[in-house]
C-alpha cells in the first residue's frame, strides 16, 4: 500500500503535464469547462499508457523504489495485452464509490469518505485470497513479487 500511495505522488506530476497540455491546446478557460469529462477520458488513457508502458518494462518508478515488480502467473513479465487488462480491472479500487457517489449530491468530505471507505475495504479483501493477492491481480493473471530494480543492461 505504501508504494500505491507513492505512485499517487508520482502520478501528481503526469497529471500536471497532460491536465496543463490538454487544457492549453484546447483552450479551456476554467475547471467548469464543458469539456471536463473529455479532459477526464484523456487522463484515463495517460494513465493507461503510464502503466502499460512501465508495467511490461517490469517496474514504474514506485515500485523500483519499493523493491516491487509485476510478473504473470508464470513469472515472465507482462505482455501488453495482460498490462492493459490489470489497469483495467484497478479501477475497481474506485469505480463502485465513484458510481455511488454519482446519483447522490454528496459534499467533499463524504465523498472523500467513501471512496477511502472502499479502498480500506478492498485491500483488506485480499486476505481473503489463498496467495493473499489484490483480487485485481488475481483475475488479470499477474502478481506482484519482491525485486531489485532492473538494470538496464
Amino acid at each position: 500500500m505504501a508504494c500505491w500511495v507513492y505512485e499517487g505522488m508520482l502520478l501528481f506530476a503526469v497529471v500536471f503535464v497532460a491536465g496543463w497540455l490538454f487544457s492549453t491546446l484546447g483552450q479551456m478557460r476554467d475547471a467548469m469547462d464543458e469539456r471536463r469529462h473529455l479532459l477526464q477520458a484523456f487522463l484515463f488513457v495517460v494513465f493507461g499508457v503510464y502503466f502499460v508502458w512501465f508495467w511490461i518494462h517490469g517496474q514504474t518508478l514506485a515500485m523500483k523504489t519499493w523493491g516491487l515488480r509485476i510478473v504473470d502467473r508464470s513469472g515472465r513479465p507482462l505482455r501488453q495485452g495482460r498490462a492493459l487488462l490489470r489497469y483495467l480491472l484497478s479501477w475497481v479500487w474506485f469505480l463502485p464509490p465513484l458510481a455511488a457517489i454519482a446519483p447522490f449530491s454528496l459534499s467533499g468530505g463524504e465523498s472523500a469518505l467513501l471512496i477511502a471507505g472502499w479502498v480500506v475495504v478492498w485491500a483488506l479483501l485480499a486476505r481473503f485470497h489463498p496467495q493473499r493477492q489484490f483480487w485485481h491481480d488475481a483475475w488479470a493473471g499477474t502478481r506482484l513479487i519482491a525485486s531489485k530494480p532492473l538494470s538496464r543492461r
